[in-house]
Formats: C-alpha cells, sequence, structure tokens
C-alpha cells in the first residue's frame, strides 16, 4: 500500500446519523468507510447499501465479526455492497477458511479480526497463510475504557506478517501517527471523528497527523489509565458518571453548599458519633493533597465541621468535603471557597469527644464508601466510584460527554431532542 488509509468507524445504531457524519468524515479526507458491528446488527446490510450507494469509489467495510456461518454472510456483505468484509481471528479455522474463498469469490477482500485472540502472532501468521488480504490489530471498546491500547501487540503482528496490519481501538490526533510508526497501513478511527461535533475537521486533523507523523494534542477522545483519573474526573460532571453506570444514583440528600462547585479525589473515610468532631478534625492530618474527607455522622444533628476545620482542610490541600450530618459557619464555608457537601446545617456544634475511627468503610445514603474510593462532586450531588473500576468508568463518563457533544451540534444545526434521540424508534415494544 503506497498510502496510510485513514478508516472511519461508523459505531451508530442509527442509518441517518451514519450518513451524515460519513459525509462530513470523507469530506475531511478519510479513504475508508466502515459500517460499524453495531450499525449492521441495528440497521442490517442496508447500512452497508446505503454507505455504498452515497460513497461508490470509496470501500466500505461491513465489520461483521463473524464467528460462524461465514460463508453466507460474507456473500451478503459482497452482494450488498462491502469491499472489504471481517471474520474474528477467534472465530474456527473452518470458518476463516469458509469467509475468505467467499470473499474472494464474490469480488471482497477480508479482514480477521484479532480481538481477544490468546496468540495475535500465530493466528495472524495462519489467516495470512489461507489467504486473508488484511489482519486487523483492535482493542474492543470495552478494554479501551479499562485503560488498554492495541500498540503492542500491533507492532509484534505487523513484524510478522506481510499483509497490511489495520490497528484500532481508542486513536485520536494524538495517538495516529504512533499507530503508523507501530506498523499500522490502515488506521481505524472511531469516536474521534464520529463524536466530534465537526467530523470534517476532526478527520482533516487526524489525516494531518498522519501525514505529517506528528502527534496533534487533545483533550478528548482519549481513555486514560489510573495516573489519569483525576484529568478525566475533573471534566466529566457526576449526570456522565451516572449514565455511563446504567443510571447509578448519587448520595440522596446530600447537597452542595457552594453552587457551581466540582470536586473529585480519593476518599479518605471517617465515622463519627453524632456530634462528635474530633475524628473528622483528626482526619485532616491524615488526608494528602487532593483527598476528599467522607464523614459518616449518621446524619444528625448537632454539626461536625465549620469555618475552622475548613481554614485547615483549604491549607492542607484537600479537594472537598461530604458530610453524612450536620456542617455550620456555612457563609464563611462559601466565602473560603471550598467544595463542602452536607446532608444537614446546624448553628450548634457537639463535642471533641473522640469516638470513632478514620479509614474505614462508611455507609452513607444507603451507599458504602471504602477507603481511596473516588468521590465526584458537582451541583447535582455527589456520586461514588469504586477504587477497582474508578478507571473504567471514569472512562465510559469521558465517552458519555463526547456523545454528548455531538448531539449538542445536532440540536444547534436545527433537530429537537427527540429527533436526535431517535425516541420512538427505540421506545421499548
Amino acid at each position: 500500500m503506497n498510502k496510510v488509509i485513514l478508516q472511519v468507524a461508523l459505531d451508530f445504531v442509527d442509518l441517518p446519523r451514519a450518513l451524515q457524519v460519513a459525509k462530513e468524515a470523507v469530506a475531511g479526507g478519510v479513504d475508508w468507510v466502515e459500517a460499524g458491528t453495531p450499525l449492521i446488527k441495528a440497521e442490517g446490510l442496508n447500512a452497508v447499501r446505503e454507505l455504498k450507494a452515497a460513497f461508490p469509489d470509496k470501500m466500505i467495510f461491513a465489520d461483521l465479526k463473524t464467528m460462524d456461518a461465514g460463508r453466507i454472510e460474507v456473500e451478503y456483505a459482497a452482494k450488498a455492497g462491502a469491499g472489504l468484509v471481517g471474520v474474528l481471528g477467534a472465530a474456527s479455522d473452518a470458518t476463516i477458511k469458509e469467509c475468505i474463498e467467499a470473499a474472494h469469490n464474490y469480488g471482497a477482500k477480508l479482514i480477521v479480526d484479532m480481538v481477544e485472540v490468546a496468540d495475535p502472532v500465530a493466528r495472524a501468521k495462519q489467516a495470512e497463510a489461507w489467504g486473508a488480504d488484511y489482519i486487523g490489530i483492535h482493542t474492543a471498546i470495552d478494554q479501551q475504557m479499562r485503560g488498554e491500547a492495541p500498540f503492542a501487540t500491533l507492532r509484534a503482528v505487523a513484524a510478522a506478517v506481510s499483509i497490511p496490519v489495520s490497528a484500532a481501538g481508542g486513536i485520536n490526533s494524538e495517538t495516529a501517527a504512533a499507530a503508523v510508526a507501530a506498523g499500522a497501513a490502515i488506521v481505524v478511527v472511531g469516536g474521534a471523528i464520529i463524536k466530534a461535533t465537526d467530523a470534517a475537521a476532526a478527520a482533516a486533523e487526524i489525516r494531518r497527523a498522519i501525514d505529517e507523523g506528528v502527534s496533534i494534542e487533545t483533550t478528548l477522545y482519549k481513555r486514560t489509565g489510573e495516573a489519569g483519573i483525576r484529568t478525566v474526573l475533573e471534566q466529566v460532571s457526576t449526570a456522565n458518571i451516572s449514565d455511563a453506570w446504567h443510571r447509578q444514583p448519587s448520595l440522596h440528600g446530600i447537597r452542595p453548599l457552594l453552587p457551581g462547585a466540582h470536586m473529585c479525589g480519593p476518599a479518605v473515610t471517617v465515622r463519627t458519633h453524632p456530634g462528635d468532631w474530633a475524628k473528622p478534625v483528626e482526619a485532616i492530618d491524615v488526608c494528602r493533597p487532593g483527598d476528599v474527607l467522607v464523614v459518616d455522622a449518621f446524619n444528625s444533628y448537632p454539626a461536625i465541621w465549620g469555618e475552622l476545620a475548613t481554614h485547615s482542610a483549604k491549607v492542607k490541600g484537600l479537594a472537598g468535603l461530604v458530610v453524612w450530618g450536620a456542617i455550620r459557619d456555612t457563609p464563611e464555608i462559601v466565602h473560603i471557597g471550598f467544595p463542602a457537601f452536607s446532608s444537614l446545617v446546624s448553628a450548634n456544634a457537639g463535642e471533641p469527644k473522640g469516638f470513632g475511627e478514620i479509614n474505614v468503610p462508611v455507609f452513607i445514603a444507603g451507599q458504602t464508601i471504602a477507603p481511596g474510593d473516588w468521590v465526584v462532586g458537582d451541583d447535582d450531588g455527589v456520586i461514588v466510584l469504586p477504587k477497582a473500576q474508578a478507571v473504567e468508568l471514569a472512562n465510559r463518563a469521558m465517552d458519555v460527554l463526547e456523545k454528548e457533544n455531538r448531539l449538542r451540534a445536532e440540536i444547534d444545526a436545527g433537530k429537537t431532542l427527540s429527533e436526535v434521540a431517535y425516541l420512538q424508534k427505540w421506545e421499548k415494544r
């Protein structure tokens, strides 16, 4: 291949949106157009037909991810207009061979996708020997959400085979050139183009990154590992997190004191008796800069936190406070500008008796919060991400934010929310 191919993955479930984004992407320099697996499952092979009709001079890739019945699936994808069809490398030898024969019989090419293959190098060599035209190195979306990337596998496979290799999985303007350097002849981009408010501009930027071999910085369309959790959570809202987490509820009854405040950080937890403010104040000394102090005061009066504690926490560099109970000195806390969330407010404070524990699991508003869990708060309330799931949930929340940006642009262009959400089409029957 004389030129690195830029392929857009149309991973939508609605054909009209896919066609519109495809038009923008092609205008921005995309070479190949992929009917993504979600699109084919939602719209059938008619999606391939419509894309071929709209872009007769473009390679249309039907990402079937075939696991069985290879001959019939490839045959009808090719008849619908696909010039390239995909089978999973995890499929049986018989299925892959049938797909290769069917593709070549009907004038199409075949790509073998190595997603979830235990030994992708060995499987890629087999596929090449059987006559496959391309190998796909693909970090699945659910893997991307856990911070995984395709480049290490890409290098190994590209060095082992002589047929072109494609790279897919969270590639953006920062990483497209790195994919080429790792051996990709085809760079597959999904979210960084299809979720952009202007897909043509996004595609053009990635095309430039590939052609010039440069990394173009972006704040969106990239997934993080543990080291980048805070950066992601600083950009997303509690509503984004809830949507990404199957409508996970926030801590009901916990409200922000300071409008417009946004906090995020790992939890340092405190369990104290009603009105006993000794352990919450002592916990400030345990906290590190960026931590969120979470206090279980049994949703009761009197106050266990006030202005002096807030001043101390602010100087220490805490990211915020959550109290399942009462706080006071609220005008002073607002003046300090410290993100404080509580279930109650009370003028009178209790006494420092020293009962309670620091850094133990606490039970607040029906949810358990453990030390080190990530806590995010804004005007909609507080939501807690278990430490073991924090990377994935942060990445999924960013995915929600990115998708909403595209929907907002469509609304600005004249559509209603009902139209952009295709509500009637997807109502439960």
